[in-house]
């Protein structure tokens, strides 16, 4: 997957650095190979955690691996991006022990980097079906659910609407965790098994139909992701220099931002896109950054240890404070803001202006289950797509996961959707869909 050359992100390195063989080895040996393992019940893709270890400490890096990849086909950009500070190591057995947790996330790099960079292959596409599924969006979910469809020897395509595909993984990720060519590399690995075809640019509802898409395969998989970023209905919104910070994230990780000219930047939300927004404005020379936030840090749905660090960085937060009206001449200079009382209400008369050269809004983004919403059969709870435990929307064919079906969670989990789906379809496609054929093909007599 080819990217540009110049990227903003490439002035970011690695917040966590891997570690070196000898580290890995002493890391490893410190596990206690717990029999009930509640790091591995913490992981969404359930990874054999103790035992992709043990063969880290036993010298076998290629098992390491092939135990993670076959649980994980992601494994290498989760090992970066996963929060395991609240997954897999937040469980460890040491955290209760007054010890330091395993180091997971870095020993789960060290082995599926390894493979990626040696090229090892630990899965093959099975015997030709005969049958086909197209995949629509191109993000970690669709991904998924490709290699796993194309073990079981079922043709697919992938419908994405980007130059690249990738999804949030390759766009969104904050680039002191991963970088887009990080993840690149991955994603022509895993498009290593052959046989995934890749369609890019191209637009369900602009380029092709559902009905056309249906027609063309046996079932589809839709893992589309969000919308655009959400807006702050109030004066001034659309002055330039205020915009999404999914947008902006996208544009820096994809290609350059100017940012020269910005002295006082602030971010509006609460949430962890908000505060790697922060990380990222301030890891890219922005003097004074601010976080906006209409609750309290306590209360803040962002994740505790990411703020922890963009603190010591020296990022600022504005506490229960709500953004009421962007001001400026032709471009935001200002914002003024009301204080919130500890209900997240408004203080009559307690406002006050932030300067601000740059406005960055993480205050969520749409839901696109709106381009679902004509099909039947097909159920929306405010814009989010309706599933079972395997994906199934209830329409026939058709399953969903990822962020349009569960609102917006962490890549890992959108992999383990990706590939229940998956399963849930070859079993679709073997049984229900193979009797349908036979039956249309059979002589009427």
């Amino acid at each position: 997957m080819k990217l540009a050359e110049k990227r903003s992100e490439t002035v970011f390195q690695d917040f966590k650095p891997a570690l070196s063989a000898g580290h890995a080895f002493a890391e490893a040996s410190r596990c206690l190979f717990c029999e009930d393992a509640p790091c591995t019940i913490a992981c969404p893709t359930s990874i054999d955690i103790p035992q992709f270890i043990r063969k880290i400490a036993t010298g076998n890096l290629k098992g390491s691996a092939r135990t993670i990849f076959d649980a994980n086909i992601l494994g290498s950009s989760c090992a970066r991006v996963c929060p395991v500070e609240v997954l897999c190591v937040g469980a460890c057995v040491y955290n209760h022990m007054d010890q330091p947790p395993i180091q997971i996330g870095k020993l789960q790099r060290h082995a599926t980097d390894h493979a990626i960079a040696q090229g090892w292959q630990f899965h093959t596409a099975g015997p030709d079906s005969g049958f086909s599924v197209g995949l629509v969006g191109g993000g970690p979910a669709s991904l998924s659910a490709a290699h796993q469809l194309r073990r079981q020897g079922h043709a697919v395509t992938i419908y994405e609407k980007r130059s690249v595909i990738g999804g949030l993984d390759v766009t969104g990720v904050a680039p002191y965790k991963v970088r887009a060519d990080d993840v690149a590399k991955e994603i022509d690995w895993l498009l290593g098994i052959g046989g995934i075809e890749v369609r890019t640019g191209v637009q369900v509802g602009a380029d092709v139909t559902w009905a056309e898409l249906e027609q063309r395969h046996d079932a589809l998989f839709v893992g589309i992701g969000l919308g655009a970023d959400s807006l702050l209905d109030v004066p001034g919104a659309q002055l330039p220099g205020v915009q999404g910070a999914v947008a902006f994230i996208e544009a820096m990780k994809l290609g350059t931002v100017d940012l020269s000219n910005v002295r006082h930047a602030l971010v509006i939300g609460g949430g962890n896109t908000a505060v790697d927004a922060v990380r990222e404005l301030n890891g890219l020379g922005v003097k004074d950054v601010t976080l906006v936030y209409r609750g309290t840090e306590a209360g803040m749905p962002g994740y505790k240890h990411e703020w922890k660090v963009a603190k010591i960085d020296g990022v600022h937060a504005a506490w229960q404070a709500l953004p009421v009206a962007f001001q400026g001449n032709g471009r935001v200079e200002s914002v003024r803001c009301i204080r919130m009382d500890e209900h997240k209400k408004p203080i009559p008369g307690a406002e006050f202006d932030l300067p601000a050269d740059l406005v960055l809004l993480g205050i969520g983004q749409a839901k696109l289950g709106e381009l679902l919403g004509g099909l039947p059969g097909v159920t929306l709870d405010k814009g989010r797509v309706v599933v079972d435990a395997h994906g199934f929307t209830g329409r026939r064919g058709l399953w969903a996961g990822g962020d349009c079906t569960n609102g917006g969670k962490e890549v890992v989990n959108a992999v383990a959707e990706g590939k229940s789906a998956a399963i849930a379809i070859d079993e679709y496609l073997t049984t229900t869909a193979a009797a349908a054929r036979q039956a249309k093909e059979a002589p009427h007599g």
